[in-house]
């Protein structure tokens, strides 16, 4: 299965908030072996969302969507995945529990609206304050708020994923090739990406600058008996074109 993120909201689109959900999202998923196969930001526009969701949730992957389940005028979230889907939204009997459990005798229907998801949906409990998220088949909608949302990302694929946990070897190995321009090293990732078809050769090239030399960083990652075999000939034809290389990556 693919995993992909939504990150919804103005804030940061317009730069008044920096998004922290893309770079925690890739690392919770590479703690459990699994990757990032895409991502989508979108501002608060309740009909761009509506055809965003209708299109993902018509697609076979797993996805999280950050932000926009509240209930101001500008919380969208809700309300776009129910007309995706062609349901209403209705108060969840386990987000009612999990409301009047958090404010008691203070409950009141504008809170309870908190609980109002799209008819057919899951909670995913919260364990900051108690204000649930809810899923839709294998789309998990998670308040826009780190302290929240991520550990009830993690909580999701540790009890609805965790049978894909490292269930696919995967590795990654490059060398940094200095001096050379990508062009020089495209006819052998042509001839790679051919004969692996379990890897993926990636380059990403360098102009340099501030004491690092110009250099292209060439490697494979996929299945490790392919990232190996297609190493070994990485490493033998750049030692045929004369060129200058270095096992070790540079920062990036």
């Amino acid at each position: 299965m693919n995993f992909g993120a939504i990150i919804i909201g103005d804030e940061i689109m317009s730069g008044r908030r920096e998004d922290k959900h893309f770079a925690r999202v890739i690392e919770a998923l590479a703690a459990r072996g699994l990757e990032l196969a895409w991502s989508l930001h979108l501002g608060d526009d309740r009909q761009r969302l509506v055809e965003s969701f209708r299109r993902s949730l018509a697609g076979g992957d797993v996805v999280f969507s950050f932000g926009g389940i509240g209930i101001t005028p500008d919380d969208h979230t809700r309300q776009a995945v129910a007309a995706a889907l062609g349901v209403e939204l209705a108060l969840h009997p386990d987000a009612q529990r999990e409301i009047r459990a958090r404010f008691g005798d203070q409950v009141t229907p504008l809170r309870l609206r908190l609980g109002e998801f799209p008819v057919g949906a899951r909670i995913i409990p919260n364990p900051y304050n108690r204000i649930p998220g809810f899923s839709v088949g294998d789309h998990h909608f998670l308040p826009g708020f780190p302290v929240m949302a991520w550990p009830m990302m993690e909580w999701v694929l540790d009890t609805r994923y965790r049978h894909l946990h490292h269930c696919m070897q995967r590795s990654t190995a490059s060398v940094v090739v200095w001096e050379q321009p990508e062009s020089a090293l495209l006819e052998l990732m042509e001839a790679l990406t051919r004969r692996y078809c379990q890897a993926t050769v990636f380059s990403l090239p360098s102009f340099g600058g501030e004491g690092v030399r110009r250099h292209v960083e060439l490697g494979v990652r996929g299945d490790p008996a392919q990232v190996a075999a297609a190493m070994e000939e990485i490493r033998a034809a750049i030692r045929g074109m004369g060129f200058e290389f270095d096992e070790s990556p540079v920062a990036r």
